[in-house]
């Protein structure tokens, strides 16, 4: 929940200059959901494409508040990030803000798996996110937490669709903390996840899937997880908010 539309605007124009010869790197913005109809016209004919932030597993009716994938497409995103932690209500800042009110971030795996079927019904590729909490990181259920989330999460996909989806690894207690988990967990529990995927879908789509992490990457960081054999990408949470950093976390994928 960062950005004006004005303040978005400058940012993408910001990200055309900086990144406009980058070829080989797929770049996607997903701002907020007022932005995102001014933003697609800014990135029109350039390589930087488009995602929401989320989407309601129904495409229309008596839904107040919520946003259908084909509103998405309509205005031209090609992805949606699904089950973020934040939308989970896994998120330490928003636990302690939030209390007793803390069902409204009420996001579980079932509900993930509804919305990345409406998502692929509709058009987009669904980013799936997962990770696991700080207290299951020090019990040492993280590989449980994470099977768990992924064995509902990509229930049910054709395997046309699961060949086209991102999963996003993104450990709760690294995202907006500045902890980091380092480059060899992250690649560990990224192989994790694509064991999981082959399990489910076969060896060649779990080989194709991309599987991004996500916490506190930065340009100082992001060469050392990108270049990991099982991380494909990066889920990028506070640094692109500065175009600087955002271009130098691309450019590290080179």
């Amino acid at each position: 929940m960062n950005k004006t539309v004005s303040e978005g605007i400058v940012l993408v124009e910001e990200l055309k200059e900086m990144l406009g010869d980058v070829k080989d790197v797929d770049i996607a913005v997903c701002p907020t959901f007022v932005s995102l109809a001014k933003i697609a016209w800014k990135t029109r004919d350039t390589n930087i494409t488009l995602g929401g932030q989320c989407c309601f597993w129904k495409g229309s009716g008596a839904w107040t508040s919520q946003i259908a994938p084909e509103m998405l497409v309509d205005v031209g995103c090609k992805w949606v990030i699904i089950g973020h932690s934040e939308t989970r209500g896994r998120f330490g800042t928003v636990d302690r803000e939030l209390g007793r009110m803390l069902p409204y971030f009420g996001e579980n795996d079932e509900t993930v798996n509804l919305k990345a079927r409406a998502a692929f019904a509709a058009g987009l590729i669904p980013i799936i996110a997962c990770g696991e909490l700080l207290s299951e990181r020090e019990a040492g259920r993280t590989d449980a937490v994470i099977m768990q989330q992924m064995k509902t999460d990509l229930a049910g996909f054709t395997s046309e669709q699961a060949a086209k989806m991102v999963i996003a690894y993104e450990p709760v207690w690294a995202i907006g903390t500045g902890q980091v988990c380092d480059a060899e967990e992250a690649d560990r529990v990224c192989g994790l996840i694509r064991r999981i995927v082959a399990e489910m879908y076969g060896r060649a789509i779990a080989d194709g899937v991309r599987i991004q992490y996500g916490g506190s990457v930065k340009p100082d960081n992001a060469a050392e997880l990108l270049h990991k054999p099982n991380i494909d990408g990066a889920l990028v949470g506070g640094a692109s908010l500065k175009a600087a950093d955002f271009a130098a976390i691309v450019k590290a994928a080179l």
